[in-house]
């Protein structure tokens, strides 16, 4: 194996021996040794499924891989067979460093021992000693955030708090190899941001394993993927096309585009004039497309860092009208985002920012006082309050949980002292969406077919 290389997969197969009955399990195990010996013809007894065809594929040292495929495709069984915890039938799956694993739900854990025990069993597993375990045991009850339940039976736990303790575990044992397989599609809101945040630190010094059914998070995060079909490695390479290809043999599996090209539009849309929101808002608001969105308030975040002169006290969104809170809101409609900051010293160059990421930590949009303020720089004495408000229209997101991030600060955009950093300081549900694809959708003021 090549020096950069830490994970190498050739000519690798899995079967898995099916059985009509149990009888015919027992002759499998007892009658083809005996034939063997006899000089006779072995007979099988069992059907080969074959999980796995063929893989070959090798993954870089620091690299972010991600593996998508239906239900089915084989990719758990690779997962295992790189852990550790499958052997392959036939093929080679080296691999080079510390792995840690994030599996399926009920993997790794004994249910009868509690949050506490089964973070030293699991730790012990990972090579770690019981003076090492001790030492970061606050670091993972913390990462975790279950309180009293860390002392309780796994067995009593939701797949929320499974999840929660897991990662943690993975998260503080040094691997070298991070393997991750949808399990982080349970968690809420809140700790999967704090997962993608470690996750994006991970990835520049550790190799990511990254398998998942959402292609938004596969784009993102991955710097190559691979498509399993069925057992079979369909294609290798960069994810923006891997993740195309796949989105195309899914609909040509799904449709009958033949037929659809035989029953053409033959006349223009009867689309009436539009306001300036979205020609089909007075449609879409009768049905489940409308873009609801529950707004989950400030609370105390313990996410924080900063230097310590200035202290987000309150962030809220407001009708852009009514100046009322709210706790629930639709893309497309004006509103106020409002952070009110607490000055501890002097400052001068006040800046008050805020960011908005998805579940995959990634940054849809987001902006600062900066440059509204850049030629008169606010100052702020000690003990004074100071509000930043935002006005915009909301846009249109999928469905899906959203975290608003906000910080003040001093200095330029260029060069800066961060007071006070609060992560997920707000958290966005989009309950229902007419956005199917990208990150978020734009009011449309007119749509139209032309037959020529």
């Amino acid at each position: 194996m090549c020096s950069d290389i830490v994970i190498e997969v050739a000519n690798l197969f899995k079967s898995y021996e099916t059985y009509i009955s149990p009888r015919d399990r027992l002759k499998q195990f007892i009658l083809p040794p005996i034939q063997k010996l006899l000089g006779l013809r072995i007979r099988s007894y069992c059907e080969y499924f074959p999980a796995l065809h063929d893989i070959s594929f090798t993954v870089k040292q620091g690299e972010t891989f991600g593996i998508i495929g239906l239900n089915g495709s084989g990719k758990s069984t690779l997962l295992q067979i790189l852990c550790g915890t499958l052997s392959p039938t036939s093929g080679v799956a080296n691999v080079k460093g510390k792995v840690a694993a994030l599996l399926e739900l009920g993997s790794g854990f004994n249910p009868e021992f509690s949050g506490r025990d089964n973070v030293f069993m699991s730790g012990r597993l990972y090579g770690l000693t019981n003076e090492e375990i001790n030492a970061r045991f606050e670091q993972i009850a913390a990462f975790a955030d279950i309180g009293e339940f860390i002392e309780k039976p796994v067995k009593t736990y939701s797949s929320g708090m499974y999840v929660r303790l897991a990662f943690s575990v993975i998260a503080h044992v040094d691997a070298d190899i991070l393997v991750i397989d949808e399990a982080l599609s349970v968690g809420d809101a809140y700790f999967v941001q704090k997962c993608m945040r470690f996750l994006r630190n991970f990835m520049e010094r550790g190799t990511l394993l990254f398998v998942s059914h959402d292609i938004s998070a596969v784009t993102s995060l991955c710097s190559r993927a691979m498509w399993l079909e069925k057992g079979n490695l369909r294609i290798l390479g960069e994810p923006k096309e891997i993740v195309r290809l796949y989105l195309e043999g899914l609909v040509s599996q799904s449709q009958d585009i033949s037929a659809a090209k035989k029953d053409p539009v033959d006349k223009v849309c009867d689309i009436e004039e539009a306001d300036y929101i979205d020609m089909r808002d007075r449609f879409i608001n009768q049905t489940n497309l409308r873009n609801d969105i529950q707004i989950m308030p400030f609370g105390d975040a313990p996410d924080t860092y900063g230097a310590g002169g200035a202290r987000i006290v309150d962030a809220y969104i407001q009708d852009a009208l009514t100046k009322s809170r709210l706790n629930f809101t639709i893309g497309g409609e004006y509103v106020r985002l409002v952070i009110k900051a607490d000055a501890i010293t002097d400052l001068d160059g006040v800046i008050l920012g805020f960011d908005l990421k998805n579940r995959h930590g990634q940054t849809i949009f987001g902006d600062n006082t900066y440059l509204t303020y850049r030629i008169d720089p606010q100052h702020i004495a000690s003990r004074q309050q100071v509000s930043a408000v935002f006005e915009f229209r909301m846009p249109v997101m999928p469905v899906g949980d959203y975290a608003i991030t906000v910080a003040i600060a001093t200095g330029s955009q260029d060069s800066h002292v961060q007071h006070h950093w609060v992560h997920d300081a707000i958290i966005l549900r989009s309950q229902a969406s007419r956005v199917c694809f990208g990150e978020v959708g734009i009011p449309m003021k007119n749509i139209q077919i032309i037959v020529n």
